[in-house]
């Protein structure tokens, strides 16, 4: 959420959360100050109710989430975690499209790398 909105108070994202998750203000705030804690986000304590900002980057934190998972739950295949993903669940034409999209860059890269 503070990616899309830049930044946020405790609650205005319990706010928008609270429908979705069922979660309490109290949990919210201890995630944004558990997430403060771990450099992920700032909190700006200037106002009388704080502001949260991202520090880190949604790409970064997919990036490192997806590097965890691999290794964690898919014994580093990257292979095995796309094929769970496309068999869990249905994949559009415009999204299998991309996906072959994506395929032939990795290809030319690795062939313009000397690989092959």
């Amino acid at each position: 959420m503070l990616w899309a909105r830049g930044a946020a108070t405790v609650r205005e994202v319990h706010e928008e959360l609270k429908d979705q998750r069922k979660t309490g203000y109290t949990t919210v705030l201890k995630l944004m100050q558990i997430m403060t804690e771990k450099g992920l986000v700032e909190r700006d304590v200037s106002r009388r109710s704080h502001v949260y900002r991202a520090l880190v980057s949604e790409a970064e934190t997919q990036t490192r989430l997806v590097d965890d998972l691999v290794s964690k739950a898919f014994g580093g295949s990257t292979t095995r975690l796309v094929m769970r993903a496309l068999s869990a669940r249905a994949t559009s034409a415009d999204e299998l499209s991309e996906l072959r999209r994506l395929l032939t860059t990795l290809e030319r890269e690795r062939d313009a790398g000397g690989e092959g």
